[in-house]
């Protein structure tokens, strides 16, 4: 008789953000997590970063999952993210200061690992698309330089490729140092002004320092999350980054080195998307982005630098200010459908308070024509002018209201065209940085 498998029952949930990033994830995955048994990071580096705020104390975490301020919350580090050991054992270390039990911890044997080569690969791309060589002028992509690209295409390359199990392996991890230095001092040493180059025997001890610290920590993450699905458990997957800098369906070139989207759920973690039962999609309640490339609806004006200093949007990972602007609708509607959000969480309504009209991005005008598309790439973005319906603002400080009803009725309406336009229901809403600081409907 053919063998009829069993159903799984454990759930996922999927948390991602609608925007260029910074929208919110780690405080909403923060408040989520305690109803689940893991929170599982699967893509990105330490380009990403999430900030908590838990009663006076702000953990900004870049590698480690928001989940790890739970007890009893395993925080998972799966294959599709790039790892930088420095960065993430020094974010143990603080949370472990701040009396974080950080035991909890998994990371990906598979994931790959961000090498000192990597960060001198993306800063040297950098100044080249700056025209800072003679290499020529061009507009650089405006990463945070913390390797991540470089450690993405040396995956795809594969020969050289150091993944986080091989710290754990002497032999191993030698004869891959070895053949990273061959490429390296080939390609990337003679690009750097007096570099001695790459050797074996200098970036050795440190790997195998990172294997050694590491090592109660990695795990086949793929095993493990399907055998907690097996027992019934529930995952929360949180995303890194923003859709609209997913490779394949950002503004490309402007967008990260993976799929930022619930797309790159599956390749990330290898548990089937098809278990993704929830996606919740994050947006700002404007607009904002770090980095280079296109953004229709920025406000390089009062508006833009009110927004700023009232959200305090300035970058995690870098401190760079954020490019400010109002809320982009084609491009939230366009990011919950490749998605396919199930609920909104908006975040900052409080920023918007004392502004006495509110634009809302809902067409574009490209080459003369009016789209409703949102357009995954530079070029066409660029010439997007934006089409804007104004909505009455509000001048009523919203950060203590704990209820749909606390809301003055010029910001409920403005939730409600937001939901209405996407077509996807706003079940949350943060008026604040503080876990409480949050309206369910």
């Amino acid at each position: 008789m053919p063998v009829t498998p069993s159903s799984p029952s454990g759930r996922v949930t999927a948390v991602v953000g609608l925007q260029w990033g910074d929208e919110g994830k780690g405080k909403l995955v923060d408040r989520l997590a305690p109803g689940f048994d893991a929170v599982v990071r699967y893509n990105g580096g330490a380009n990403a970063g999430h900030s908590v705020v838990v009663g006076d104390k702000r953990f900004s975490m870049h590698l480690t999952p928001s989940g790890i301020l739970h007890p009893g919350v395993l925080a998972v580090i799966a294959s599709g993210v790039v790892v930088h050991p420095p960065t993430l054992l020094g974010e143990l270390d603080v949370l472990r200061r701040a009396g974080v039990d950080v035991s909890a911890l998994r990371v990906s044997t598979r994931a790959h690992v961000v090498m000192p080569y990597h960060l001198e690969q993306d800063a040297l791309r950098e100044r080249i698309l700056a025209g800072q060589t003679n290499a020529g002028e061009g507009e650089p992509i405006g990463t945070t330089r913390r390797g991540i690209g470089p450690a993405y295409a040396d995956r795809a390359h594969r020969a050289g490729a150091i993944r986080v199990g091989d710290l754990a392996d002497e032999n191993l991890l030698r004869e891959k140092l070895r053949l990273a230095c061959l490429f390296k001092n080939r390609t990337l040493a003679p690009s750097l002004d007096h570099h001695p180059g790459y050797s074996v025997e200098a970036l050795l001890p440190d790997g195998l320092a990172w294997g050694a610290a590491l090592r109660p920590h990695l795990v086949d993450t793929t095993y493990l999350l399907h055998e907690l699905l097996d027992q019934g458990r529930n995952i929360l997957a949180e995303g890194a980054n923003g859709a609209l800098l997913d490779v394949d369906h950002g503004g490309y070139p402007f967008v990260t080195s993976s799929n930022s989207t619930v797309l790159g759920f599956g390749p990330g973690t290898g548990v089937p998307e098809r278990r993704v039962e929830r996606v919740v999609g994050i947006c700002k309640a404007y607009s904002t982005r770090v980095g280079s490339g296109p953004r229709p609806t920025e406000q390089t004006n009062e508006h833009g630098d009110r927004i700023r200093e009232r959200g305090r949007e300035f970058g995690t990972t870098t401190g760079r200010p954020r490019r400010c602007g109002w809320i982009d609708l084609v491009a939230v509607r366009y990011a919950a459908m490749i998605n396919g959000a199930t609920e909104i969480a908006l975040t900052l309504l409080d920023v918007l308070a004392g502004f006495d009209e509110l634009p809302v991005a809902t067409a574009y005008e490209i080459d003369g024509q009016t789209t409703h598309r949102f357009p995954p790439d530079a070029g066409a973005l660029a010439k997007a002018r934006p089409i804007y319906d104004a909505l009455p603002g509000f001048a009523e400080d919203v950060s203590r209201a704990t209820s749909w009803n606390d809301l003055p009725d010029n910001a409920r309406r403005y939730v409600e065209f937001i939901e209405n336009f996407v077509n996807v229901p706003v079940r949350t809403i943060s008026v604040g940085p503080d876990r409480n600081q949050t309206i369910d409907r």
